[in-house]
């Protein structure tokens, strides 16, 4: 059967390389002394969001009946997408949040939906979560093994100020209502977030970080209030906005070392989803580019080594391109360069979880919004999920400057997990890998290269756009389309099995995953 396998991957290796109009060699030094970062277990996560279906961008209403507050729970791709990471952390939130109310018995009145108005911040009127929609959501949490982490309304009780800002203590009457309705109905709720996008110069609106400071020990006291004597607490979020130094600095000094769990902030970096495609795709392939996205997980990780404080960083929302990201790049192939690039990226500055907008809704989801097929960037996500241990290593790539490439302990498995992208048009990089300070692939070292045990075999998982465009929406693995079955199933995810000594062949424009089991590192015994 070993035998076999390997032939398989020669098979494939061949195919690789004929793709390619060229050749290119690399190499990869891999530190495995010690890890550089950590990512928590959970490392991948996914939002799910309030827009209903007349929320349009651009002429353009992307997101159908994937609201919180619409979705259809019944759906088997949905419960099997979820189902398969075993589990997904979900974060329910979005611009809308700030403007919904919680149908509790604190709130008399009916519980109205969203209703479109020209007015309003957003373009909608104020929202309601009736609580027999709420008791559905987690019936169907607990059945997908999903762990939910609630955004909530931070804008209750405020009075405008000048200048757009919103100030006024943070009404708690509401909010704390619909927790202690979810605790006491004993829903798992992994964590409690406040806010979304107030921090800073805020979108819609702002809040100043003083007044957030106070709600936010505001609502780590109702968490502790309502928990207390729960053997699981929630996590206590904020301020879920986007990165600036001055108002995060303050906020984490004033919080430290333990009002708050978690820290997280929003990227969407490649610009505004009405751009062109080709705009928004020479930004996903230009090595430089990417690396100018490093600033946001670097100076956050600064901010908090240096506060002392026990508070984590979370990517708590990343779509990309926003106002719904664009149709055929960020639901397409050519997504999960840019995707898997700021996994691993972000991993390297101690981001413990990084939540993709969205899971199913708009132009980047990662299910098809009309048929709920998984688009290409969902399975780079669960491969990346069961592939990458939550040690991360340092990798220098020497060669190309088209190829990227990230290294981790593997996960719950036997030495370590390479990511390598390939941004090159045509060429194929032919990729050795090597150790540093006793970390090694096992076997006697040649030239600074390192033999492998006798029959050694390393498993590759190579990502390709179907008929090699990027921009389609069928991802291959290993030269077999990816596809929910007719009966809602999410397709095996196998190997090829290659003999180690060889290169990793690295199509043009193509992903791949590689477990090396014989490569023994230090920082992952």
């Amino acid at each position: 059967m070993a035998g076999l396998r390997l032939l398989v991957g020669a098979v494939w290796l061949l195919a690789v390389l004929r793709q390619g109009a060229a050749a290119e060699a690399g190499a990869v030094t891999v530190d495995g002394r010690r890890a550089i970062a950590s990512t928590g277990e959970d490392f991948v996560c996914a939002t799910l969001d309030w827009w209903p279906p007349d929320k349009c961008d651009y002429g353009t209403c992307s997101w159908g009946n994937a609201s919180l507050l619409n979705l259809d729970l019944s759906n088997k791709i949905l419960l099997n997408a979820i189902k398969a990471f075993s589990p997904l952390v979900l974060r329910l939130g979005g611009s809308l949040q700030d403007k919904v109310v919680y149908g509790t018995a604190d709130r008399p009145g009916p519980c109205a939906p969203f209703n479109r108005s020209k007015s309003e911040m957003f373009g909608f009127t104020q929202g309601c979560l009736p609580m027999p929609r709420w008791d559905d959501l987690n019936a169907f949490f607990e059945k997908s093994g999903a762990k939910i982490v609630f955004g909530l309304n931070a804008l209750n009780g405020r009075v405008p100020l000048q200048g757009g800002a919103m100030g006024g203590n943070w009404d708690t009457t509401n909010a704390a209502s619909f927790i202690r309705y979810t605790a006491g109905k004993g829903y798992k709720i992994y964590g409690w977030e406040l806010g979304n996008e107030l921090s800073g110069t805020g979108v819609g609106t702002k809040v100043g970080v003083a007044q957030y400071v106070k709600d936010a020990i505001a609502l780590k006291t109702t968490v502790d209030a309502i928990y207390r004597g729960s053997p699981e607490k929630p996590l206590v979020l904020a301020p879920g906005g986007f990165f600036d130094a001055r108002w995060y600095g303050e906020f984490i000094a004033k919080t430290k070392p333990d009002m708050l769990n978690v820290v997280t902030h929003h990227i969407y970096n490649l610009g505004a989803g009405v751009d062109r495609d080709t705009q928004l795709m020479d930004r996903i392939l230009n090595p430089k580019a990417l690396d100018g996205m490093a600033g946001p997980f670097r100076d956050l990780q600064g901010l908090l080594k240096a506060a002392g404080t026990s508070a984590v960083a979370w990517v708590g929302e990343s779509g990309g391109a926003y106002n719904s990201g664009h149709h055929l790049v960020t639901d397409a192939f050519v997504f999960s360069f840019w995707f898997l690039d700021q996994l691993g990226m972000s991993a390297k500055f101690d981001t413990k979880s990084y939540c993709r907008q969205s899971f199913i809704g708009g132009n980047y989801g990662l299910l098809n919004t009309t048929t709920f097929q998984p688009n290409p960037d969902y399975y780079s996500a669960l491969l990346w999920h069961r592939l990458m241990g939550t040690k991360v290593l340092e990798a220098k790539f020497t060669g190309s400057n088209m190829v990227r490439a990230y290294a981790h302990c593997a996960k719950h498995a036997p030495g370590i997990t390479l990511l390598l992208i390939n941004l090159h048009v045509n060429a194929t990089n032919h990729v050795s890998v090597a150790g540093r300070g006793g970390a090694h692939a096992g076997g006697r070292k040649h030239g600074g290269r390192f033999a492998q045990p006798p029959g050694a075999a390393r498993e590759e998982y190579h990502l390709t756009p179907e008929g090699g465009n990027i921009q389609s929406q069928v991802m291959l693995l290993n030269g077999r389309a990816l596809a929910a079955g007719a009966d809602g199933g999410i397709p095996g995810m196998e190997p090829v099995k290659v003999d180690a000594a060889r290169p990793i062949a690295v199509a043009p424009r193509s992903i791949v995953f590689v477990h090396m089991p014989d490569y023994h590192a230090p920082a992952c015994a």
